[in-house]
């Protein structure tokens, strides 16, 4: 089988015969007598395009020969038309070179190996065999991208055997009997891959990288080539201006603007927090004042609606502070109601447990908890009052 894809890269429409057709799941897998749709390999995936009318779905190479996996049987298997997505060819050959470019920077720069890679729909990684730190990442995107300014020739060589011991390659070859194929950089790498790649580094136009992570005992980085580096800088500078536009000031005074924003707000929830914690003791006062009263209890009664649940945690934690208090608080939030039942410690012959559970089941709810505190939540809002009213009641008959 002819493989047109390592005659020319960048050749997007071919005419083939198809000389094989098999069905397996009910797909059907095509041979042609040659063919631009690289299998995928080294990392890469695979073209996709179509052949003839049939859109090709996925494309794989076995004993030597390509399969073409479409969603039915072709008819015409003479001349035919064939097209490849070149969107996908491109950015695949973009992000495997600017793989190489990056692997080959970091061994240069600093004698680190890579020991995985993976060519991804939205970002491509690499893997390294030891941790790196930000100033050796971030001095070898620079070089990656200085590389591409120098437009360096890419070549694709198949040596023997003999030929390839005295290369000098980067990574060990790999065990196999086939041809190797050779990618040369320039002066900068030259290494082992089967896979497809611009012939220059200009191609490749912007290297960047996203971002980067411990793996394993190595790290692992993030990183964009060609077209999409492009445009996640200019998704960059839309956030940038959009940020100055709301800051009101240029590129350069926009951290600090950040900064000041940000002391602004601490300052502010430090005044809310205070604020918050005076508001409670007054109504923690009042709430007592007006109470209803079993003997020498105090039975709180009270329905929020989307309040703070961690504000009113906090009022009935104050209020059971209190001896002989009984708090029998709802919130309501959504469609949903929250039953929160609590008392003092004082109170050892009520069970907020026992109570919650009975009452609870009149909103269609379920919950639990101890003694002296207990909650759970139900749907039934419209029947609130009457749940707190049969609490109390409850509470009321204890002996």
């Amino acid at each position: 089988m002819e493989k047109l894809f390592y005659e020319d890269q960048y050749l997007t429409n071919f005419t083939a015969e198809i000389i094989e057709i098999q069905e397996l799941n009910g797909k059907f897998h095509v041979v042609l007598d040659k063919t631009a749709f690289f299998p995928g390999g080294g990392g890469q995936y695979c073209d996709l395009g179509s052949i003839g009318e049939h859109e090709v779905l996925d494309v794989y190479e076995k004993d030597n020969l390509i399969y073409h996996i479409v969603e039915k049987k072709p008819i015409k298997i003479h001349k035919v038309k064939c097209s490849l997505d070149w969107n996908r060819r491109s950015d695949g050959m973009n992000q495997h070179l600017a793989q190489h470019v990056l692997s080959a920077c970091f061994f240069k720069l600093f004698n680190i190996n890579t020991i995985a890679v993976h060519h991804g729909n939205e970002v491509s990684t690499i893997d390294f065999q030891t941790p790196l730190n930000e100033e050796q990442i971030k001095k070898s995107e620079r070089y990656a991208n200085k590389i591409i300014g120098e437009a360096l020739k890419v070549e694709f060589l198949i040596p023997s055997k003999k030929d390839l011991k005295s290369m000098n390659l980067r990574r060990d070859l790999p065990n196999t009997n086939e041809e190797i194929r050779i990618v040369k950089i320039g002066d900068l790498d030259i290494n082992a891959c089967c896979g497809v790649h611009p012939s220059s580094t200009l191609d490749l136009r912007l290297i960047k990288i996203k971002k980067w992570e411990k793996h394993k005992q190595g790290t692992r980085i993030e990183f964009l080539a060609g077209t999409k580096a492009i445009n996640d800088s200019f998704l960059k500078d839309d956030f940038s201006s959009s940020i100055c536009k709301y800051l009101n000031c240029n590129e350069n005074e926009a951290v600090n603007g950040i900064k000041n924003l940000n002391n602004n707000l601490k300052e502010s929830n430090e005044e809310n927090k205070k604020l918050k914690i005076d508001l409670a003791k007054y109504e923690v006062k009042e709430m007592i004042e007006n109470a209803n009263k079993i003997g020498e209890i105090n039975v709180v009664k009270k329905i929020y609606t989307n309040q703070n649940v961690k504000y009113v945690s906090n009022l009935i934690s104050k209020l059971t502070e209190i001896k002989n208090t009984i708090v029998l608080i709802a919130v309501i939030s959504d469609e949903k109601a929250n039953l929160i039942f609590s008392c003092s410690k004082n109170l050892i012959n009520i069970s907020m447990n026992e109570i919650l559970k009975d009452a609870i089941t009149l909103i269609d709810g379920r919950g639990g908890g101890s003694l002296t505190l207990a909650q759970g939540a139900g749907k039934n809002n419209s029947n609130l009052e009457s749940t707190l009213d049969y609490a109390f009641n409850k509470i009321k008959n204890t002996p």
